[in-house]
């Protein structure tokens, strides 16, 4: 007889808590700092940048950073820094210093580009993809050390999004949203290099296009299925393994934390400020988080270490 057995994966059961009470109106680009057990994210389209402070399990502080224009994603770097990429910037922002600190400025930057979702490798380099602010293909992959050392690792992007890699860091993915595909490519820990693009996912079946993704401790790929309200999760291989509602009809980027790193934080959109992502959903904008997935997260990498 077949196996009927469900994997923890599969019998999890999920219970979703809203944190925050007002909206963001782009809500994007979460990371867990398990030092400070907090988590940041971002409000791209009104410029801002948060940090909401856990005490376990319950939310507790939330402050917010402002930042002038267009804000695309973060990622942790030491002594509670963040990078901040920008419209066509890269900055090392201290939320205890007026000062932000110039990494990178594409000063050749078609100006109807702008920088879009990022993350850190696992040995701290930041990566951060463009996107066509009309849906022009003519985003990159850009990828900057700490020395300032900087690299186009791939180009003609339309919506760079979901960048993640695998638990040893030797598989780079990310999508193009509105193609509906997730990429991968085998990626180098030591030196940054990455190899030809191959496709991973196609999501066209599934109705939707990545936005923000992230991997588990497992190797599977969570991701927001922006256009049908979903979370899938995706085995190494790329296969679907599971579906599960989002808590509100725009869901935009996913990142694991807490304190055992098992918590799925969800941000999501209001209005993304272009018309092509608006929300009917009384929840829409806001942060949320899932419990009881059965599912663990990696701690992501902070800027310039190994």
């Amino acid at each position: 007889m077949p196996d009927t057995r469900m994997t923890p994966l599969e019998a999890a059961i999920p219970q979703v808590m809203r944190l925050t009470d007002t909206p963001d109106q782009l809500g994007e680009s979460p990371v867990w700092d398990p030092q400070a057990q907090s988590l940041w994210w971002i409000d791209g389209v009104a410029g801002k940048v948060r940090r909401l402070r856990f005490a376990g399990s319950e939310p507790g502080e939330l402050e917010c950073f402002s930042f002038d224009g267009h804000v695309g994603s973060i990622a942790l770097a030491d002594e509670g820094c963040l990078v901040v990429a920008l419209e066509h910037d890269v900055v090392l922002f201290s939320p205890d210093e007026p000062v932000r600190l110039l990494l990178l400025r594409l000063d050749e930057a078609d100006p109807r580009m702008r920088l879009n979702d990022g993350k850190t490798d696992r040995r701290g380099r930041f990566l951060c993809a463009g996107m066509g602010r009309g849906g022009e293909a003519i985003g990159a992959l850009h990828r900057l050390c700490d020395n300032r050392d900087h690299a186009v690792l791939h180009e003609g992007l339309t919506v760079g999004n979901g960048i993640c890699f695998s638990p040893d860091g030797r598989v780079l993915y990310f999508a193009d949203t509105p193609a509906r595909k997730v990429f991968a490519c085998d990626y180098d820990p030591v030196t940054g290099a990455a190899s030809k693009l191959r496709v991973h996912i196609d999501t066209a079946a599934l109705g939707s296009g990545i936005d923000g993704a992230t991997v588990d401790s497992e190797g599977n790929l969570w991701g927001a299925l922006i256009r049908t309200a979903r979370i899938g999760c995706f085995d190494p291989s790329g296969a679907l393994v599971r579906s599960i509602a989002a808590p509100t009809d725009l869901p935009s980027s996913l990142a694991f934390g807490g304190p055992a790193m098992d918590r799925l934080f969800v941000t999501s959109i209001r209005d993304s400020g272009t018309g092509r992502a608006v929300s009917d959903h009384p929840l829409g904008g806001h942060l949320f988080a899932i419990d009881g997935l059965g599912a663990t997260g990696i701690a992501e990498t902070r800027f310039g270490h190994s």
